[in-house]
């Protein structure tokens, strides 16, 4: 594991190697591929709040593009042509039908999602070159958290709804609700959440494949269903006995109303 730690925490690596840089430090970068055997990379290092990629982003393109074809490059160097990309449902936009395909136009609607667009096609790029295989995983609203309870979602700002909801449900706050006049059956955004362990397994069976076959393509992981944030809310409430204090607020910027896999 190749991390700075800025979201991530070093208890949450377990036995895995650790070795704390940056992308952007490309010395130790090289220095971690050339003193470890490695067949493939998993790269999952990136910013990835919609709102903050509007108010800023340079931090955006600089880590999530600049950065990441510096980790490609490095890749060519030494000989290491296989990577699974964590990629996100926010390069489609807004969506012009429901249930969103892997053929689906992207037309994302913030910087986030077109860097992770932008990274893509570099990717398909360098495979068309012969450089790298590739399987980008457009992931869309990862939930849950370890089903033995060791981790869980621990965001030194949390943002993602289902930890709001049940921090306001346990601590009786309230949970702010970004738009409620969206073109959606009660007005509010509807997503489709997927389990972290399903997340993890897609993985697995990607980094499989990669190994199995010279291929690359992208491939949407989601549950195939939608969900309203007032639907969660009320099913947090349902489910813990408690109330939950919604307070309608104004729209996040670059929010899209509907995505579902």
């Amino acid at each position: 594991v190749f991390d700075n730690l800025q979201a991530g925490h070093r208890e949450a690596v377990k036995d895995a190697a650790f070795i704390e840089g940056d992308l952007s430090d490309q010395k130790r970068l090289k220095e971690t591929f050339q003193t470890n055997s490695i067949d493939a990379v998993m790269h999952f290092a990136a910013d990835s709040l919609v709102g903050e990629s509007v108010q800023n982003p340079v931090k955006y393109f600089n880590n999530n593009v600049k950065n990441s074809l510096k980790l490609i490059e490095i890749m060519e160097e030494v000989n290491v042509n296989k990577i699974v990309f964590s990629s996100s449902a926010a390069v489609y936009g807004e969506p012009n039908q429901i249930p969103i395909t892997e053929n689906h136009p992207c037309a994302p609607t913030n910087p986030y999602g077109e860097t992770k667009w932008i990274f893509e096609k570099a990717l398909e790029a360098f495979h068309v070159a012969g450089k790298i295989d590739y399987l980008s995983l457009r992931y869309f609203n990862a939930a849950g958290a370890d089903p033995e309870g060791e981790l869980g979602e621990d965001h030194s700002q949390e943002t993602h709804l289902i930890p709001l909801v049940i921090r306001a449900a346990l601590d009786g706050t309230s949970v702010p609700v970004y738009g409620t006049d969206y073109s959606t059956p009660d007005g509010t955004c509807i997503r489709d959440y997927i389990h972290v362990t399903d997340l993890a397994n897609a993985h697995i069976l990607a980094l499989r494949k990669l190994g199995q076959e010279n291929i690359s393509g992208i491939y949407n992981l989601g549950n195939g269903n939608g969900y309203s944030v007032r639907e969660v809310i009320e099913t947090v409430k349902k489910v813990a006995g408690r109330k939950v204090a919604a307070i309608d607020s104004p729209r996040r910027a670059g929010d899209p109303a509907r995505l579902v896999a």
